[in-house]
């Protein structure tokens, strides 16, 4: 059997969390416990010529800051490595392998930059590094792909080869084709390494079984201390090397490993946090870029199950290449589910005919200015329409919903209070006869805005294609950057506060637009009353 590597990408992995901001006494620190602990290969940052150095991070942009940060440190048998994203370090930032404390480089690259990249990898080969070459998203090459990634490793003979499974998509049937095929046809002096990510929570499973294959060349296994690490995080460094110890015959020093995770890394858990969740695991689960779970989540107008409707709907190498436009098309186009709504606009035509209408918002003034709403609707005995809510001390003769996951929330309270709905086409569960009124969402909505289903300015639409001609104000506050944009916190969303001033200017400016066709009053203290 081949000998057997454990890595630690700790200082390097780990600095997605904090922004490579460890400090530089925890820097010391974590590198001294895994020289310690007997960890075989050490990854102390990235090289990236991008960044300017800081004493604090390790992210470095050069091979000299390396020994700037580590130098004077003692390695015992370890082997340093760094890492370098093909294309963010060239050759000027990097002195020869006998002058620098770097031992090796690791060179991560998308499988369309591999013959460059591997061209890269032989001249810091030729500088004297073990040069590691890792193939970023291994599951996005199929099996031509990979022979021809063979064929360039075998010519230039690098340290090893690590399949980087960077959106933790695999399971151990599609591993072990990768590995085969890897290890089938890679010469024998290749080492043969895998970094995981535990969005399935498969990235220790699969360390210990591939560590189980014993096979004849050398082979390595990343982990992180605690896990910490990109996204869904790593495998845990602890629990392989407790493995490797009981397995393989290892003596590492888990108490280090231990002591390094409560007085060095616990620190950055909170708030960043890493590890599996639900946002990581619909990623995997589709196969794409997380960025486009971030995209359609933050909109906070989507069940999960529509989240996950969407995803479904992405196709071939978009899955893996992050693009906003398409995404926002894919959203758009999901959304507009079209149904026959003339018979639904007659009817609400109808009903809102000479009735005085209140419409209520979640803003925090339905709490502090609750007196004077109530006594408006004691006076005038309107219509109330809330939107996308159920307030609690006013009755809404209608819910209008726009938003699918607000609905999800409300669903039972709707159904056991008998609330009348006016929904828009695009909300789960939606059909002619789910609602007592259907609107055609595109109708509403604007494909020009930052947010292209704002949901006052799409009832206002709504009401003024009804031909109603006034209507009245509770509880729309606008937004603000520095406090609290809900009565209720549970329904803020998270990226309100950064849109602040854009939310505010545009439905300012649509109320500009609408005075023409109908007069909005408002009853509580709002950020648009100056679109009068």
């Amino acid at each position: 059997m081949g000998d057997v590597k454990l890595l630690d990408c700790t200082l390097r992995d780990g600095g997605y969390v904090n922004d490579w901001e460890f400090g530089h006494d925890n820097l010391v620190s974590v590198f001294e416990r895994l020289a310690d602990a007997g960890i075989d290969i050490i990854e102390v940052g990235f090289l990236d010529e991008r960044r300017s150095f800081d004493m604090n991070r390790s992210i470095m942009p050069d091979t000299d800051s390396v020994a700037r940060i580590y130098g004077s440190l003692d390695r015992r048998q370890a082997m340093v490595v760094g890492m370098i994203d093909y294309g963010s370090c060239s050759l000027d930032h990097i002195r020869p392998c006998g002058e620098c404390f770097l031992d090796g480089i690791r060179v991560i690259f998308k499988k369309h930059l591999r013959e460059p990249a591997m061209a890269f990898c032989r001249e810091l080969k030729e500088l004297g590094y073990k040069v590691f070459a890792q193939m970023v998203s291994v599951t996005s090459y199929n099996d031509e792909e990979m022979l021809d990634l063979i064929r360039l490793a075998n010519e230039l003979k690098p340290y090893a080869v690590s399949m980087v499974d960077t959106y933790g998509l695999l399971h151990q049937d599609n591993l072990f084709h990768y590995f085969d095929l890897l290890n089938d046809h890679l010469v024998p002096e290749i080492g043969l390494g895998y970094h995981a990510h535990n969005n399935f929570q498969m990235g220790y499973a699969n360390c210990i079984s591939m560590l189980e294959r014993r096979i004849d060349r050398r082979m390595i296994v990343d982990g992180s201390i605690y896990g910490m690490g990109k996204s869904a995080g790593n495998a845990p460094l602890e629990l392989i090397a407790m493995r490797m110890n009981q397995r393989f015959g290892k003596n590492y020093q888990i108490s280090q490993i231990l002591e390094a995770i409560d007085a060095n890394i616990t620190q950055f858990y909170s708030p960043a946090t890493w590890g599996y969740n639900m946002f990581y695991y619909l990623a995997a689960y589709n196969d794409c870029h997380p960025s486009y779970v971030s995209d359609l989540m933050n909109k906070r107008t989507l069940s999960i199950k529509s989240v996950n409707e969407i995803l479904g709907k992405l196709e071939g190498e978009k899955k893996l290449l992050y693009d906003k436009d398409y995404i926002e098309a894919l959203y758009v186009n999901y959304q507009n589910k079209e149904v026959n709504d003339e018979k639904a606009r007659e009817r609400l035509k109808e009903i809102f005919a000479g009735r005085k209408l209140l419409i209520v918002g979640p803003g925090v003034t339905m709490k502090t200015r609750h007196e004077r709403i109530e006594a408006f609707v004691r006076q005038h005995q309107p219509l109330v329409i809330s939107i996308n809510y159920i307030p609690e001390k006013v009755t809404p003769d209608y819910v209008f919903l726009s938003n699918s996951k607000r609905y999800v929330q409300l669903a039972t309270r709707l159904s056991q209070e008998n609330h009348r709905i006016i929904a828009t086409s695009n909300v789960t569960g939606t059909s002619g006869e789910a609602f007592l009124y259907v609107l055609n969402y595109s109708s509403l909505m604007d494909e020009k805005a930052k947010i292209v289903d704002n949901s006052l300015v799409m009832l206002l639409k709504a009401l003024s294609n009804a031909k109603v001609k006034e209507v009245t104000l509770a509880g729309f506050d606008g937004y603000s950057s520095q406090s609290s944009n809900y009565f209720n916190k549970s329904m803020e969303y998270d990226f309100v506060k950064g849109m602040a001033d854009y939310l505010n200017q545009y439905t300012i400016h649509f109320l500009q637009e609408m005075k023409d066709q109908m007069r909005v009053h408002f009853l509580t203290e709002s950020r648009y009353e100056e679109g009068e």
